[in-house]
Parts: C-alpha cells; sequence; structure tokens
C-alpha cells in the first residue's frame, strides 16, 4: 500500500512538474511575441515619419533625388521584411540612408531652421529612442526563453512540445555607430 501511495505520489509530482514547465514555456514565448510587437509598434511609428520628413526635405533639396531615393527603397525594404534577420539588414540600411539625409540637410539652412522638420527630427529621435529600449526588452525576453530551452531539464519538455530558440534583433556586428540611434539634432 505505501509502494503504491509512493509511486502515485512520484507521478504527481513529475505531472505537476511537467505541466508548471510547460506553462513556463509559454508565458516565455508570450512575453517574446509581445517584446516583438513592441518593436513592430515603433518601427511603423518610424515609417510613418520618414515619408513626412523625405517630404520636408524634397521642398528645399529637391536635385538630391538619389539620397531621397535610397531613403524611401530602405523604408520599403525595410516595411517588407519578415524574418529577424531581413528586419536587422533592412533597419541598418534605413539608418544609414537616414543619416545620408541628416548630412544632406546641413547643406541648407533654411530647412535646419523649418518647424515641421526639427518637430520630424524630434519625433523621429524620440521613436529611435524606444526602438532601442524596445529591441533591449526584446532580446530580453529571447535570452530567457533560449536560456530554458538549453538547460536541463527544461530542455525536455522543450523538444518534446517542440519549443524553439528564437533569433535576437540585433544591429550588425562591427558597426559601432549604427549601434547608436540615428543622429538627428543639428
Amino acid at each position: 500500500m505505501t509502494i503504491l501511495i509512493v509511486i502515485l505520489a512520484v507521478v504527481v509530482v513529475v505531472g505537476l512538474w511537467l505541466v508548471l514547465a510547460y506553462n513556463g514555456f509559454v508565458v516565455l514565448v508570450n512575453r517574446t511575441k509581445e517584446a516583438w510587437a513592441d518593436i513592430d509598434v515603433q518601427l511603423k511609428r518610424r515609417y510613418d515619419l520618414i515619408p513626412n520628413l523625405v517630404n520636408t526635405v524634397k521642398g528645399y533639396a529637391g536635385h538630391e533625388a538619389g539620397t531621397l531615393e535610397k531613403v524611401t527603397e530602405a523604408r520599403t525594404m525595410a516595411m517588407q521584411a519578415g524574418t529577424i534577420k531581413e528586419h536587422e539588414q533592412a533597419e541598418n540600411m534605413l539608418s544609414g540612408a537616414l543619416k545620408s539625409l541628416f548630412a544632406v540637410s546641413e547643406s541648407y539652412p533654411d530647412l535646419k531652421a523649418n518647424t515641421n522638420f526639427l518637430e520630424l527630427q524630434r519625433e523621429l529621435s524620440d521613436t529611435e529612442n524606444k526602438i532601442q529600449a524596445a529591441r533591449r526588452f526584446y532580446n530580453g525576453n529571447v535570452r530567457d526563453l533560449n536560456t530554458k530551452i538549453e538547460s536541463f531539464p527544461s530542455n525536455i519538455i522543450a523538444s518534446i512540445f517542440k519549443f524553439v530558440k528564437r533569433e535576437f534583433f540585433e544591429l550588425e556586428a562591427g558597426e559601432e555607430k549604427a549601434r547608436q540611434p540615428v543622429e538627428v539634432k543639428f
């Protein structure tokens, strides 16, 4: 009788551990999805600001069509990115194109004094900071999920229920300037 009780207790403990471990994975996966949604919201805000910025610059620097086209193309590629890696590459291209756009605007004092341009500049800077914060939050959640997937004994549950590691959202390695938010102050 006591053997049956011990076996039953072990089965209950193992079953309870399985449920708790599974639910822990579900929580981490949902936090990761929520964190990516935060990044996505900020990226969309950034994408919405760019056409206004391009139009403002176009009014002052219309002959800088090549730079304006690069910004527009980079924005389109970023909006169409599907995977984390595609987003990383597209965002890096977009940041570079925006830096070029702001470098061009240096040559136009009237543009630098334009209140609409200054407001767009401030909003873009604020958005860049929010993207960085959202990226840190996302990467922290990915780190926690990946650690749990790799750690014993939770890796057993992860493999049984097919929980997979997520990719970090990082900038290209070796580009220290790209690791800074787009500088938009004049």
